[in-house]
C-alpha cells in the first residue's frame, strides 16, 4: 500500500495496490485444502466405522436370537416323529383287559413293562416342555385342535369337545401335532322347535 496526501484534509491516506500472490500463499492455500479434504475423508470412514458396527451389532444380536430358537424348536420334527410311537404304546395299553387276573404272568409282566416305558417317554416329554392337548368337554380352538366330526348335541354348548381322538402336543408355545377331536354342533330338533316358536 502507499500513502497519499489528501490535500483537502491535509492527511495522509493509504491506497491499495495490486498485491501479489507468494509461494507461501499458495502453499497455505493447498495446506487448507489438504486439511478439509482428510477432514471431509476421516468423517466419511468415521460413518463407515459407525455402521458397520451397527450392523456387526444387528447381526450378532440376530445369530444369538437364531441359536435360541434352534435350541428351543430345533428338535421339533424329532418329537413328531417319537409321538407316533408314543400313540402304538398308548392303544397298546388300552387294547388291554382291565381284569388282568386271567392273564398268564409273563404277559402281566409285558404290560407292566410297556406302562413303565409309557411312564417314562411321558416324563422326559414333560421335562423337555412338550406338553399333551387332551381337551375334553373344552370349547374348540382352531389353533390347538382339529375338528374330525360333528355331532347333535343337546346337553353341551356348540363347539364343545366331545372326544378326544388322538391327543395333541404342544412345544413351549408352539404346536407339534394338533389334537384330533369330535365336537358337538346345535341340536336340529332344539333348533327348529326354536324357530317355530319365533314364529
Amino acid at each position: 500500500k502507499s500513502k497519499k496526501v489528501d490535500e483537502k484534509n491535509n492527511q495522509n491516506v493509504e491506497v491499495p495496490q495490486n498485491t501479489e500472490v507468494t509461494a507461501d500463499d499458495a502453499s497455505e492455500d493447498e495446506k487448507n485444502l489438504d486439511n478439509d479434504v482428510a477432514e471431509d475423508e476421516i468423517k466419511n470412514l468415521k460413518d463407515q466405522l459407525l455402521r458397520t458396527l451397527a450392523e456387526n451389532e444387528n447381526l450378532r444380536k440376530r445369530t444369538s436370537k437364531d441359536i435360541e430358537q434352534i435350541k428351543k424348536y430345533g428338535h421339533i420334527n424329532f418329537v413328531r416323529d417319537l409321538l407316533s410311537s408314543v400313540d402304538n404304546l398308548n392303544r397298546a395299553i388300552k387294547a388291554v383287559p382291565k381284569d388282568r387276573n386271567n392273564l398268564e404272568e409273563p404277559i402281566k409282566n409285558l404290560i407292566i413293562g410297556v406302562e413303565i416305558v409309557l411312564n417314562e417317554i411321558s416324563s422326559t416329554l414333560e421335562r423337555n416342555n412338550i406338553k399333551q392337548i387332551n381337551p375334553l368337554d373344552e370349547k374348540f380352538d382352531y389353533n390347538f385342535h382339529q375338528a374330525m366330526y360333528e355331532a347333535e348335541n343337546s346337553e353341551k354348548e356348540p363347539g364343545t369337545i366331545l372326544e378326544v381322538i388322538q391327543t395333541g402336543y404342544i412345544l413351549y408355545d408352539r404346536l407339534v401335532r394338533p389334537a384330533l377331536v369330535g365336537i358337538s354342533k346345535k341340536n336340529k330338533e332344539k333348533l327348529d322347535k326354536k324357530n317355530n316358536e319365533n314364529n
